[in-house]
């Protein structure tokens, strides 16, 4: 810390009581000068020769109150007053980043210009100022902080310009001359720390990171934070991304509770503040900021009731960048008095806040998956999202009180987005019926839209087949399309597939001349039996052990290929044979023919094996 000393005297001042200071002379005193509560007994001519103000005051004194004097409103009181004394009395004085501004604005209130003395306090402060404490970095951090409590002296006085010019200035500067000490207490990379062994004995110099003054300035109130913020921001040579950085250790710092949950303790009105301080002082360049940060401060903004303003601004942020969310930043605890125990409704408004930036945006403006991951494609910030929302809703799932509608609404709004695989989406709607085992066949029918089976991988599959809690028409679709799957593994053509199957290929044979059995919609979305999941997995597993033997045999001859072919669709046959037995038994088979969205399923005779094997469609 830089310092100035003044004066050559020693210190005569004492104390007589905890509200009398006077000069110990031989000279008696000749004037007394209330501060305060606190009375100094002085000689005038010390005072007089160097402060234009005590000239005036002493002028102006009539002689019913002698030499008495009241000065009340001083800048920095009692204490920057004595300073001042001293000054005039040629005592040592010493001056640093924490007493200089009270000094200076006690010297400007007494006027101590030049026209009274030469080489007077205001003129050797301004040089200690420019000279040392604007050229510190620390020194200048220090001495914005004490300008608070001399405002509008210190405004005025454009010691607070000064203090912000010149640490933004030092802030934007190159890193390699950076050459003064700093707070920084975050982890390095190996190479910067100089540890790397790729440099064995030779250490590398060590690195300034771009965002070394980020910590240091955590130490100043938010008002006098946002006007550093923003003067960094005005000189134009820090990057968003390190304002960003500065913003989120900030806001950890200040903000109690904010790498969790806001501590329920805390000065509302100060932290709404400081909450919409760093909203408004986030970079405009998109992506430079991380998702996981918008979020936490959207979670307080909420908390702390924060303007409209600020918290459309955030969504707007996050619904751009929700691709780089996680599943627990989405977890955003629901107002006190609702049902549900996470706000839904934000995280709804999120992704169509997606969907419509997405549709706004051309494939190639997307900005932030192509900075930081240029091997994604045009899609891949939908796919993306879809993940995220699948896992979601998976852990929502879990609410009693969450309500379907939502659930559906939500799993809605990304049902465009083409991904891969839909096993996370099936493992959410699982997860809610498990949750959920009072909702009608109906509700059951409509969750499970969602799904594409087309999409559920191998293990998805045999779970679902097995699953108890879905509508029977979903299990035969899974087994449907598990078995198009593994035949079309095989290379082989529709041609080979046994009749029964082939008529269910999309265009395959759909109509028929009578139809003997149908079943109803009712049975379609009914829970299969404990006898229909024991059937199936035993047919299930013939299944897989004729796909495998037939993987396994790699020299097999296209002729046994072909009936290896054959086989699997003679047991994807039995299957539905034993599926519509099942059904006869608990008299559940109905003579009416009905058809939704999903297609429809439809049992006729055909004579394209020589069993008396039966046709069913699905579409």
């Amino acid at each position: 810390m830089k310092f100035m000393k003044l004066g050559s005297k020693p210190d005569s001042f004492q104390t007589d009581g905890g509200y009398i200071r006077f000069v110990a002379s031989e000279l008696a005193t000749d004037m007394v000068v209330n501060v305060g509560d606190v009375k100094f007994y002085l000689h005038k001519f010390p005072l007089l020769s160097k402060s234009a103000r005590l000239q005036k005051l002493v002028a102006a004194t009539n002689d019913a109150n002698g030499d008495e004097i009241h000065i009340q409103d001083i800048p920095g009181g009692p204490a920057a007053f004595e300073v001042c004394a001293k000054f005039c009395y040629g005592m040592t004085v010493t001056l640093n980043a924490y007493n200089v501004v009270a000094a200076r604005c006690a010297a400007e209130y007494l006027e101590m210009y030049e026209t009274a003395e030469k080489g007077n306090l205001i003129y050797k402060i301004d040089v200690f100022l420019n000279s040392s404490i604007f050229r510190s970095w620390k020194d200048s951090i220090i001495v914005l902080q004490t300008t608070k409590s001399m405002l509008p002296w210190s405004e005025e006085l454009k010691v607070v310009s000064h203090c912000l010019d010149s640490i933004a200035s030092k802030a934007s500067i190159d890193t390699s001359k950076v050459e003064w000490s700093y707070t920084y207490n975050r982890k390095k990379i190996a190479s910067e720390n100089g540890n790397s062994p790729q440099w064995n004995d030779a250490r590398k110099p060590q690195m300034v990171p771009k965002d070394w003054w980020v910590e240091d300035l955590c130490e100043l109130p938010i008002d006098l934070y946002k006007r550093v913020i923003a003067t960094i921001k005005t000189k134009g040579r820090v990057s968003g991304d390190v304002i960003g950085e500065a913003l989120n250790a900030y806001t950890l710092r200040r903000l109690p509770g904010f790498s969790k949950c806001v501590n329920q303790n805390i000065d509302f009105v100060k932290y709404r503040s400081l909450v919409e301080t760093i909203v408004w002082l986030l970079p405009t360049e998109k992506g430079v900021v991380s998702c996981s940060f918008l979020l936490r401060l959207l979670r307080a903004a909420i908390f702390l009731d924060c303007g409209e303003t600020e918290r459309n601004e955030l969504m707007r942020r996050i619904a751009q960048q929700l691709p780089e969310a996680t599943m627990n930043d989405l977890l955003i605890r629901a107002p006190p008095g609702e049902a549900t125990v996470f706000d839904v409704d934000i995280v709804q408004n999120l992704v169509e806040g997606f969907v419509t930036h997405s549709s706004q945006t051309e494939p190639v403006d997307n900005e932030f998956l192509g900075s930081r991951s240029p091997k994604f494609g045009p899609d891949a910030s939908k796919v993306l999202v879809a993940k995220l929302i699948d896992c979601y809703l998976a852990e929502i799932a879990q609410d009693p009180n969450f309500p379907l509608s939502k659930f559906v609404n939500l799993g809605e709004t990304i049902a465009s987005f083409s991904r891969p695989s839909h096993d996370g989406l099936y493992r959410a709607i699982d997860m809610y019926l498990k949750e959920h085992p009072g909702i009608s066949k109906s509700e059951r029918k409509r969750i499970c839209k969602l799904m594409d089976c087309r999409k559920l991988s191998a293990e998805a599959c045999m779970h679902a087949v097995q699953n108890e809690r879905l509508p029977l028409r979903v299990v035969v679709q899974v087994l449907f399309f598990e078995q198009v799957r593994a035949t079309a593994s095989a290379e082989n053509s529709t041609s080979d597939l046994p009749g029964s199957i082939r008529a269910l290929l999309p265009g395959g044979s759909h109509g028929s001349s009578r139809s003997t059995t149908t079943n109803t919609e009712e049975d379609w979305d009914s829970v299969p039996t404990a006898d229909d999941i024991k059937a199936l997995k035993g047919e299930l597993a013939t299944l897989r052990l004729g796909s495998n033997d037939s993987g396994n045999e790699a020299a097999k001859s296209e002729v046994e290929k072909v009936a290896a072919s054959r086989m699997k669709g003679l047991v994807m046959s039995k299957i539905f044979s034993k599926l519509w037995s099942s059904k006869e038994r608990h008299g559940e088979i109905s003579s009416s023919d009905t058809s939704d969205s999903h297609g429809s399923v439809n049992a006729e005779e055909t004579k394209s094996t020589p069993s008396r094997s039966r046709r069913h469609s699905l579409s």
